[in-house]
């Protein structure tokens, strides 16, 4: 639980705090804060929207929207560039961090350097011809629009960056280059998985469902850890981008494995009450969804009764979320008081 100045102080004049003992609480939380190695969480305020909105700015002018012209500077100059951003960034960020405890700032400041890592390693690759046996991977702007074994190494070494700066800045945003980098590498490995430039599509589905079960795991386990809940969010929600995008590019042929999809998916809603990730739920009402647009425009095409029938549960899906709404402590409670304990255990922290 998460709480304000303002939040303190409405609880003063609630009569639920004593009014003498308000100052020292804020003193106390505020040094607690500052001896804090890890960042507060983000606040929905305008100081903090400025702060995404600039990183996010500069991450994409960087990378994302970089063009032909930018890539014409040569490997070498783009190289040069690209650590000379991430080294301005990497000492802002610092200062920032460390010497005006302005961990959010400083934080998004790192996470920029980082973002600077796969630029840099572009530019070594092309200027030093390394793109190994799946050839020179296009423009920069291609790393973000195609699959490509060339990619990897810029990959692996945004990763490690990453990680070194989540060693000495614990920063959870800076999970996201390490969640989103594994989304891409669930892609680009398999030129390497399956030994050749080209691959087919099933070939593709089945390394990002490996390649997704395999990072929902690896969120689930740091979600287990002591204020681990802070730093899976990325890893959860990019895991399940590969997990359930493979999952839903399997065409079993048969209505029994689309019915088996769609249980799958009411598995997912039920993980996110157990796990306590509403990302899960979201993933599996729209697996839902896709089944009963199957229904809609396969089994019962020419059903006139379908579309009433199917409002009628959408209807009901909306009653029921209303109602969990209003009871959603009272549920947590049972759930608490009746969950088996080996389950229990499994939850993690946050959930339980």
């Amino acid at each position: 639980m998460h709480f304000t100045d303002q939040d303190l102080r409405a609880a003063v004049s609630a009569g639920a705090l004593d009014a003498n003992k308000l100052n020292p609480l804020l003193d106390f939380l505020n040094g607690r804060a500052a001896d804090s190695p890890v960042a507060p969480p983000p606040r929905f305020d305008l100081a903090h929207l400025l702060w995404y909105a600039g990183a996010l700015i500069v991450m994409s002018a960087m990378g994302l929207f970089s063009t032909l012209a930018f890539s014409a500077m040569g490997g070498a100059a783009l190289a040069a560039t690209a650590m000379v951003y991430a080294i301005v960034f990497t000492a802002a960020g610092h200062y920032l961090w460390h010497h005006k405890n302005l961990r959010v700032p400083g934080g998004l400041l790192i996470t920029v350097a980082v973002s600077m890592v796969p630029l840099a390693v572009y530019g070594i690759q092309d200027a030093l011809g390394l793109w190994g046996q799946f050839g020179r991977g296009g423009t920069v702007r291609d790393f973000y629009t195609w699959i490509k074994g060339s990619w990897l190494p810029m990959e692996i070494a945004a990763i490690v960056a990453a990680l070194i700066a989540l060693w000495r800045y614990p920063y959870p945003f800076l999970v996201m280059i390490v969640a989103f980098v594994l989304w891409f590498m669930s892609m680009d490995l398999t030129p390497w998985i399956v030994g050749r430039a080209e691959f087919s599509w099933d070939e593709r589905r089945i390394v990002s469902l490996g390649f997704g079960l395999g990072v929902l795991v690896v969120a689930y386990l740091v979600d287990r850890r002591p204020r681990g809940g802070d730093f899976a969010f990325w890893l959860h929600l990019f895991g399940m981008l590969a997990f359930w995008g493979g999952l839903s590019l399997t065409d079993s042929g048969s209505e029994l494995g689309k019915l088996v999809y769609a249980l799958i998916n009411v598995g997912l809603i039920l993980l996110s009450v157990l796990l306590g990730r509403r990302v899960y739920a979201v993933f599996g009402t729209l697996g839902i969804a896709a089944y009963l647009g199957h229904l809609s425009y396969k089994v019962f095409r020419d059903s006139m009764m379908f579309p009433f029938a199917l409002s009628l549960i959408g209807i009901a899906v909306i009653a029921l979320g209303l109602l969990y709404h209003k009871k959603q402590a009272a549920i947590a409670a049972w759930i608490a008081a009746n969950i088996p304990e080996t389950l229990r255990k499994l939850r993690p922290a946050h959930a339980r």
